[in-house]
């Protein structure tokens, strides 16, 4: 298939993009660079540089070249930061996600997979989550995300576009030598414990240490970066498959299924660096849920996923890895 990937510049969105070429597909990616980097996207997929928000833009790129399908992966993702600029990701991300899909329809592209998340269901009733649990997101950046996921229906119902929603936890590792998690700036918890490991930041602060968990401290259930991959290009798959009579949106959680605290991600990555990391415990965060663990039995029953790294010392060591070669990251990068 052709396939367009917005975002695909950016940690997942790059990794996707790979694993697409590397079962045949044809990869175009847009991305404004704003935060991605030219040296994520792999060198056999075209990249287009231009912002969602500019509709000519969008209009130009669907009719220069034929796409079969769409994996939006473009969007702000900072939960914190959502709840001092509300307004940036409800542009950003609902905004602009909704001009892209109404270019989609106008061009007649009718497949699309978009990257959800975890934060739409808030604080949730049972762990582990699953797919039919209430969605109440507790920060702007879910609530983004789900005002895009019911838009999403009603194109569905209305104008028979087939879509695959996957909302995945806490995503991290490294896939490749070459390409990793590199975020300016950083707020991921186990880069940033790493980049102490490094020797390049004096300390991690823990937010909030009084949450009703075992340690005081959030629990998130991590997902490695290849796994998420894989996942996408089986729903994909299954979008490519179905018939008109089989177009019943896809609609999945994506996490091991098990979680971690702060405090545990912590000890593994002293563990596995052989460095000490220095903590400053700090006042919760406005919007974090205290547990997040995700229930993947639906698209492991219905498309067969089944991910590769269970383990989080395995995806602490490949994201090591990558960062102990990679200190600053995609150095040298250039955004225009």
């Amino acid at each position: 298939m052709r396939v367009l990937v917005t975002g695909g510049a950016g940690y997942i969105g790059s990794v996707v993009a790979h694993e697409l070429l590397q079962t045949g597909h044809e990869v175009t990616v847009f991305d404004n660079l704003s935060r991605g980097h030219r040296q994520a996207v792999p060198k056999n997929a075209g990249l287009v540089v231009g912002d969602l928000a500019d509709r000519a833009a969008l209009d130009q790129l669907f009719q220069s070249r034929p796409i079969d399908a769409v994996m939006h992966f473009a969007a702000l993702i900072e939960a914190g930061e959502s709840m001092k600029v509300p307004e940036q990701f409800f542009r950003n991300n609902t905004a602009n996600a909704l001009a892209l899909l109404e270019a989609m329809l106008a061009a007649g592209v009718k497949r699309f997979v978009f990257s959800s998340t975890a934060a739409l269901f808030g604080n949730p009733e049972r762990t582990p989550i699953e797919e039919d649990d209430p969605l109440r997101p507790t920060n702007a950046y879910g609530e983004s995300k789900l005002l895009v996921e019911r838009m999403l229906a009603w194109l569905h119902q209305i104008h028979g576009l087939r879509y695959a929603s996957l909302r995945y936890f806490n995503a991290a590792g490294a896939s490749r030598p070459d390409q990793g998690e590199a975020h300016q700036p950083e707020s991921h918890l186990i880069p940033r414990i790493l980049q102490v490991a490094l020797g390049r930041a004096d300390h991690v602060n823990i937010f909030g240490t009084d949450y009703p968990t075992p340690d005081g401290t959030c629990i998130r259930d991590y997902i490695h970066v290849s796994d998420l991959a894989r996942a996408h290009l089986l729903a994909l798959e299954k979008l490519a498959q179905d018939g008109p009579a089989d177009s019943t949106p896809l609609i999945y959680n994506l996490g091991n299924g098990q979680g971690f605290s702060v405090r545990q991600v912590v000890e593994v990555v002293r563990e596995i660096s052989g460095h000490a990391v220095p903590v400053v415990e700090s006042p919760r965060r406005v919007g974090d849920p205290a547990v997040l663990i995700a229930s993947s039995d639906k698209i492991r029953r219905e498309l067969g996923w089944q991910p590769k790294f269970h383990d989080l010392t395995a995806i602490v060591e490949s994201a090591w890895q990558w960062h102990r070669a990679h200190p600053n990251g995609y150095e040298g990068n250039r955004r225009m």
